[in-house]
């Protein structure tokens, strides 16, 4: 029997065309994130006139939501075809968003570039976590903020992730996740003061409601057993 191929990436290339249409429900899911991750995020930085790195931009849908707070985006994704989609889109929408084709193990950014880097629904796909840190913390400015989130590594998140949400409900196209590649809180604390950043509070991100369209809506939680969202700061002087 063959095994399942997870962690597969070529979903964001695949679905690139219809990323913006709503016609694909998994993608209407991470576009529905969005609200919740910046009502957390908001809280943490004024966008107004920042430079910011969205990680893993995919399409667009946080880097144009930053753009429309005033932020001056950059956005970074290895998939060629979503990178595509997402600079068309932003021209029509006349947000000046510059977008890039790349991973995180190797950011084409000098240092010190960024006031925020955002980095959403990716640090469980890298190869390299601890490498994408240190390439964070190097295109961070000094006080700059790493704002993320993932996902926790334990029974819970599996059942909702891949049981759940891939396998039986159909949120997210069945192997875009390996649970061998999930974080435990405590794992990304160590792995981010590693990098030299200095780790802030986590809390709980998930499920809150019902869309009109039955999809989910999504708010900040207290619980962290599933996905977790978090910030992380350069220190203003590092050693």
């Amino acid at each position: 029997m063959t095994a399942k191929i997870r962690n597969t990436q070529e979903i964001y290339d695949d679905a690139a065309a219809k990323w913006w249409s709503d016609e694909l429900r998994w993608v209407r899911t991470l576009k529905n994130l969005v609200p919740a991750r910046l009502n957390y995020f908001d809280r943490h930085i004024d966008w107004a006139g920042k430079h910011v790195l969205d990680l893993g931009c995919a399409g667009g849908f946080m880097a144009e939501a930053m753009a429309q707070r005033g932020a001056q985006v950059t956005g970074i994704d290895p998939a060629k075809e979503a990178i595509a989609v997402a600079r068309s889109h932003a021209a029509q929408s006349g947000l000046a968003i510059r977008y890039d084709t790349g991973t995180g193990e190797a950011l084409p950014y000098g240092e010190a570039r960024f006031d925020a880097v955002v980095c959403v629904d990716v640090l469980e796909h890298v190869s390299d976590l601890q490498q994408v840190l240190h390439e964070v913390a190097r295109v961070l400015k000094p006080g700059g903020l790493f704002l993320y989130d993932t996902i926790n590594r334990n029974f819970v998140s599996r059942l909702a992730t891949i049981t759940l949400a891939e396998d039986i409900l159909g949120l997210l196209p069945r192997g875009t996740h390996d649970p061998e590649m999930f974080i435990k809180p405590n794992e990304l604390t160590n792995r981010l003061q590693g990098a030299g950043l200095t780790p802030g509070r986590m809390t709980g991100l998930g499920p809150t409601g019902l869309s009109r369209r039955l999809d989910f809506t999504f708010g900040v939680l207290p619980l962290k057993q599933v996905i977790y969202i978090g910030t992380a700061q350069k220190p203003k002087a590092m050693t």
